[in-house]
């Protein structure tokens, strides 16, 4: 067989890329009155951003259960497990000491990023397994991946943001932020402020010349994620491929309801990955 790539439901990959590419998906949480749901497995009210729920992590016991079963599916050929930044969530913690259990047969990787951040780099390791690639070389194309993929987000209201406790360093602008719409993105696995602007339009304009900026003339992987912002997205979606011409069209894609939970109504994200 060959190596098998299990990844969490934060990656944000569409069904059909997880089916091609034989990519297994471990799903986190969300608390909502007392019901624990799955994202991916369990109806979420589509407004639950909207809603007082909580996230909570992948479980240890989900965690060996797909490991296991991926295991036994690569006839032994080993497991490369990506999963959302450990500076956003238990989930990857909760890998590392599950994975222990199986000795060097599975390979956690911190993707240091979330959506599509942490989805390219599930993409990457499926395609090397692909290739024939072995377990050390599909965990090596998976690390240096980590290190070409980038994440923006701006978001439009500050609730979300006060109650998630995710943004570092947030206590020193959120209570002073007003009107002021944050560019954040993520930095070595965080999510922090990158520029304060007053209007949604000015920041992600901001966060457009911040992409191209990284991307250059190079090629890259890119996807544009929303929370309840279809339109929003398709128009950001439009821009980039108008200023990157060198790169496919972006992935459109929800942000989904354990990440909406966080960043809150009308959001939009950019995540990239560079070309080798």
């Amino acid at each position: 067989m060959s190596v098998v790539v299990v990844t969490d439901s934060s990656s944000r990959l569409p069904t059909e890329l997880r089916d091609r590419w034989g990519i297994r998906e471990v799903p986190l949480h969300i608390l909502l009155d007392g019901a624990d749901l799955r994202d991916g497995v369990d109806d979420v009210p589509g407004d639950i951003h909207k809603r007082h729920a909580t996230t909570a992590a992948a479980t240890p016991a989900e965690l060996c259960a797909a490991y296991r079963q991926a295991l036994a599916d690569s006839d032994g050929d080993g497991v490369v497990a990506v999963h959302i930044s450990s500076g956003l969530s238990g989930t990857c913690r909760a890998a590392e000491l599950t994975a222990a259990e199986f000795g060097s047969s599975v390979r956690v990787i911190d993707s240091k990023s979330t959506a599509m951040g942490a989805g390219f780099i599930a993409l990457t390791a499926a395609r090397a397994a692909a290739g024939g690639a072995d377990l050390d070389t599909v965990a090596d194309a998976a690390t240096a991946a980590v290190h070409r993929t980038h994440a923006y987000m701006v978001v439009h209201r500050l609730d979300n943001l006060r109650r998630s406790g995710r943004i570092g360093g947030a206590k020193a602008w959120l209570g002073t932020a007003l009107a002021l719409k944050p560019l954040l993105h993520i930095d070595g696995g965080k999510l922090v402020l990158a520029q304060r602007i007053r209007t949604a339009r000015g920041a992600i304009a901001a966060m457009v010349d911040q992409v191209c900026e990284i991307v250059g003339e190079r090629s890259a992987a890119i996807a544009v994620h929303h929370v309840a912002n279809p339109d929003g997205a398709r128009e950001l979606a439009s821009t980039l491929a108008e200023r990157l011409p060198a790169c496919e069209p972006a992935l459109v894609t929800p942000l989904g309801p354990v990440l909406a939970l966080h960043v809150g109504d009308g959001a939009l994200a950019v995540c990239l990955q560079l070309g080798e």
